[in-house]
């Protein structure tokens, strides 16, 4: 596929698209950027989405109602239409799995027992769709990764049967721990070092339980999290199969409490990390048994995808959006505020939706606008998967799709960080507009933390569908590098998946009008274009495409 041509009608669209900092543009209406993006506008649907009155915007609550009845009120008023066969709304079938009991996790052999208490030690859970499940003395087994990938040569299961067995693995995957570009991908994180991988390939080898130790700079994120989002109600797609394919209980442990565990079993924790980053290396038995049991309330419930639609002149070609509209809601934390109000993550990127459409509504197009509100992202790309197995637009002709989430709430920056970057030609579009900004793109300055593969963006990936996700870099226009990272890092410290993620003062405004600008650039030229965007040919997702294309043909 040759790389994107740009028409004069889409070079003159993404002209307008210009830097809302140069000084040399004509002064714009007050609140409002050259482009027609009203920044009190969008300010008011990020307050209102994250005001405590949504509670979180939780699936399946009086949360997700607001949501979903705001949503559809807004894109109406915008002129946009019902992209599910005329309604707004795709029902999203989801099941709640509420842990009302759970065991601590009881290690023990002839001669020692270690029992980690949920919470400070450990998380577990279960995903299956049944009341009870309950794991008795299952051989406890050092897996390294739990990775296998003929096409790096790895199999961490090779020579050993896991069946009916708990398996401990590593967060992340062995390119990281290493720094090695030879092995995997060096330090950005393959789609083998997220947690939902090891889940699903520990319950392909017949796992009866699998537990993923924990550490900050490889997961991405602190122990904190985990904690918070792996406990409570969880929310999985209903399905007729009530194992749902995976191991009767998955967990966490610290990395302290991995340390302690491994050697009261007589185990070198740190030599056995070292010994997994090898090819040569074998799982190894701990020399010891768990158990644990989980009770849990069952509540199946209806959730809903938000779909709008622009109609352009080539009415099956589209250009997709999407950006998730839930959150954690109303959590037990212990403290004083326990609404998880999600400002940044994801009321900026839902409101940048809204935004869009009234924006581009009146502009003329050739290929429609779709704009995809999805629900249960927090709980695993639950609503995107929905929507990818089940569209209501052909995915083969689906030229490309930007996905937004949790933007850029620091100031404007002269960068742009691409997550995944070099994955598509979809950023040869990106840069043009980012040009228009006095921009350059850059990668991700963490791509051990596999951001790539923990947004929505990722089950239309998966499709084959091209797909962009990216957002303000770090560079900030005023301060600096430096400064940037800084404020990102603490905003993970301090605010990420936390009730603290709440609009303040110190949020600065010219960085998400800037960004909404840079996806409407972007937007604007696909949307002109007569070409289909390809995946690199270094892509994993590559073949997929061209099997679109065969299929578009």
């Amino acid at each position: 596929m040759p790389r994107l041509i740009v028409t004069v009608v889409a070079a003159c669209l993404l002209g307008a698209c210009s830097d809302t900092h140069n000084r040399s543009a004509a002064p714009a209406v007050a609140g409002q950027s050259m482009t027609g993006v009203d920044v009190d506008r969008f300010r008011k649907d990020v307050e209102v989405l994250s005001s405590d009155e949504f509670a979180g915007r939780a699936p399946s609550s009086v949360g997700e109602e607001l949501t979903v009845d705001y949503l559809v009120s807004q894109f109406e008023a915008a002129g946009a239409i019902g992209g599910n066969n005329g309604s707004f709304v795709q029902d999203v079938a989801l099941m709640s799995i509420t842990p009302t009991d759970v065991s601590p996790l009881n290690f023990r052999n002839d001669d020692v027992s270690v029992v980690l208490d949920i919470g400070d030690d450990a998380v577990v859970l279960t995903s299956r769709q049944v009341n009870s499940v309950a794991v008795t003395d299952s051989e406890v087994v050092f897996a390294g990764y739990g990775i296998v990938a003929p096409e790096y040569d790895w199999n961490d299961y090779e020579g050993i049967d896991v069946a009916g067995k708990t398996v401990v693995l590593l967060v992340n995957d062995p390119g990281y721990a290493t720094g090695n570009d030879a092995l995997f991908t060096g330090n950005k994180m393959t789609f083998y070092g997220r947690w939902s991988y090891k889940f699903e390939e520990a319950a392909r080898q017949g796992a009866a339980g699998v537990i993923i130790v924990h550490e900050t700079g490889a997961a991405g994120y602190p122990w904190g999290v985990v904690e918070g989002g792996w406990t409570g109600e969880q929310f999985t797609l209903q399905s007729d199969d009530r194992n749902a394919g995976r191991c009767a209980f998955e967990g966490w442990i610290s990395g302290n409490a991995a340390a302690a565990l491994f050697a009261a079993f007589g185990h070198d924790f740190a030599e056995l990390v070292s010994l997994a980053s090898s090819r040569e290396f074998s799982a190894i038995p701990l020399g010891a048994s768990v158990s644990t049991a989980i009770q849990s309330t069952l509540t199946p419930s209806v959730s809903q995808n938000v779909v709008a639609l622009l109609p352009g002149a080539a009415d099956d070609e589209t250009v997709a959006f999407t950006a998730h509209w839930d959150h954690f809601g109303i959590v037990d934390n212990g403290e004083e505020d326990s609404i998880y109000n999600g400002a940044v993550d994801n009321a900026t990127g839902t409101a940048a939706l809204l935004e869009m459409a009234r924006v581009l509504a009146d502009e003329p197009r050739r290929r429609s606008y779709l704009f995809l509100a999805v629900t249960a992202e927090e709980s695993g790309l639950l609503g995107s998967a929905w929507f990818a197995e089940q569209p209501t637009v052909s995915l083969a002709r689906m030229a490309g799709l930007i996905n937004i989430d949790a933007m850029n709430v620091h100031g404007a920056t002269n960068d742009v960080t691409v997550i995944g970057y070099g994955s598509s030609e979809l950023e040869d579009s990106l840069a043009r507009a980012a040009a228009g900004q006095n921009r350059v793109l850059v990668q991700e300055p963490t791509p051990e933390k596999g951001f790539f593969y923990r947004s929505d963006h990722f089950s239309f990936a998966k499709k084959g569908v091209p797909v962009l996700y990216a957002k303000g870099g770090v560079d900030h226009v005023e301060f600096g590098r430096e400064y940037g990272l800084r404020v990102s890092e603490q905003h993970i410290r301090e605010r990420y998946h936390q009730a603290s993620d709440e609009i303040h003062d110190g949020w600065d405004w010219a960085g998400l009008e800037q960004d909404l600008n840079l996806y409407l650039g972007v937007a604007r030229e696909l949307a002109a274009s007569d070409t289909w965007p390809d995946w690199l040919p270094t892509s994993e997702f590559h073949a997929l495409r061209a099997q679109s294309d065969a299929q578009r043909r």
